[in-house]
């Protein structure tokens, strides 16, 4: 337990808490920005009420997602100051872009999202729900940008070992960007889509905001049925970019270790890395080689084929990969069985799929940071892959300064972070509050509970 696992298993402690909030509030505010148009173009009252619910959590998790994001960027210069050393030239920039266009963005019209719904024109207050849902999409684009760099590092030229650029463009669109980016967005919106599913059916079995629970179950099953498969797609293509320049990360993924023969789909099996073999293994014959190479006798490099000081470990990316898989699959079938209801129109009546389909929330969370540690993880041992090792760019600290503002970061997040998700579970049990919109004499304050407002029209089933 060196200095270095140390600094890692923090950036990967406070990560994980971060990566979900931005994750959650790309898709929610497109959720919203939505919900605002439909209400713009249809006038029924309850998309405006659902609007204002989901607006209030929106900003819980966005305060959040920045205070654990701030973390990070201070880590890069107290644990890790030989990356910033080396690769600041040109990743520096990439985070300054996300200031200077996303967040500047976000941050100008966000006041007009949380506090404007009665003091602006509705046109004016749905353009601002807009900008808010484009600026956190722009932002995942630089961050993902930079972060598919380190994994395909190109446009850049190595001088006296220091990275300078060279192009922007290809710095920005390296190789493995187009898939990591279109991959982690649809992450994003499945993610949201099943928190609204979910809300949505925990309202329908107990009888609760009907015309809500009817509209966030149409909507989220909708997304689900549609952006699940195409995640799968996705998914694949980005694994044949993965082959081409990571090979070792998919051996690890698929616990390959002989490259001289087609590769079985192993469906579970103990990785011994130190024996080069697995133990306990079921697999299906050469159906790796067709998922991976899309040919049934095709070969890859196996673990074996490299270093092993060039070796990824690889039980937790074989592990979580297939937690990942699994997971996925389970969204694509609750996507197409949800469809099927609603095509017979017996959604809300269907209480066998409601009740799993309600405890289901957690899913999307779960999938997201396991293919986030598959792809950092099978990056290892490099920080930017193929330029500099992981080992190379931790800074001169001891381990045990490390371990004691680990201990103070984890017990800071379990406090923090368990209050603000127990207040979103709060409100989301409090649940909409019907509301028109109309002249206010008090505040309108996103992270009160909310109070009680003027009744809506009955709604009346479509």
């Amino acid at each position: 337990m060196d200095a270095v696992l140390f600094s890692r298993i923090q950036f990967g402690f406070t990560i994980a808490f971060h990566i979900v909030f931005p994750a959650f509030t790309i898709g929610l505010s497109a959720f919203i920005a939505t919900l605002e148009v439909l209400w713009l173009r249809t006038k029924r009252a309850h998309y405006h009420t659902l609007a204002r619910f989901w607006t209030k959590i929106f900003a819980v998790s966005f305060a959040m997602g920045v205070v654990s994001g701030i973390v990070m960027e201070y880590q890069l210069g107290t644990n890790w100051s030989r990356f910033a050393e080396i690769v600041g030239n040109t990743l520096g920039p990439l985070f300054g872009y996300e200031v200077l266009t996303a967040f500047f963005l976000e941050a100008s019209f966000l006041g007009i999202m949380l506090f404007g719904w009665n003091r602006f024109p509705p046109w004016l207050h749905t353009l601002a729900c807009i900008a808010v849902a484009f600026g956190t999409a722009l932002s995942g684009f630089w961050i993902l940008a930079a972060n598919s760099w380190m994994h395909t590092p190109a446009g850049f030229a190595m001088e006296q070992g220091i990275a300078y650029p060279v192009s922007w463009f290809d710095i920005i669109v390296n190789p493995s960007f187009p898939y990591r980016f279109t991959h982690m967005m649809i992450a994003a919106y499945l993610t949201t889509s099943l928190v609204v599913c979910a809300t949505g059916a925990r309202y329908a079995l107990a009888g609760r905001f009907m015309p809500e629970a009817h509209t966030m179950l149409h909507m989220g099953l909708g997304m689900l049925a549609i952006l699940a498969p195409l995640q799968a797609v996705v998914g694949d293509l980005h694994g044949l970019n993965t082959l081409r320049y990571q090979p070792a990360k998919v051996a690890a993924i698929e616990a390959h270790w002989d490259g001289a023969r087609p590769a079985p789909l192993v469906l579970f099996a103990w990785p011994d890395s130190a024996a080069g073999r697995n133990r306990a293994e079921v697999a299906v014959p050469k159906l790796g080689s067709l998922i991976v190479t899309h040919d049934w006798n095709g070969r890859f490099r196996g673990l074996l084929d490299f270093p092993a000081d060039q070796r990824p470990p690889v039980p937790p990316v074989f592990f979580m990969f297939r937690l990942m898989v699994g997971l996925g699959l389970l969204m694509i079938a609750a996507g197409w069985i949800g469809a099927w209801l609603w095509w017979r129109k017996r959604l809300m009546d269907a209480r066998w799929f409601l009740r799993p389909l309600a405890r289901a929330w957690p899913l999307g969370f779960i999938a997201i940071l396991a293919g986030w540690m598959v792809t950092e993880i099978g990056r290892q041992p490099w920080i930017v892959y193929g330029v500099l090792r992981t080992a190379q760019a931790a800074s001169p600290v001891t381990a045990a300064q490390v371990a004691t503002s680990l201990a103070l970061f984890v017990l800071v997040y379990m406090v923090v972070f368990s209050i603000g998700v127990w207040y979103i579970g709060k409100m989301i049990g409090k649940g909409p509050e019907a509301s028109l919109p109309g002249p206010e004499t008090l505040p309108n304050r996103p992270l009160a509970g909310g109070r009680p407002e003027p009744t809506a029209q009955p709604w009346v089933p479509p």
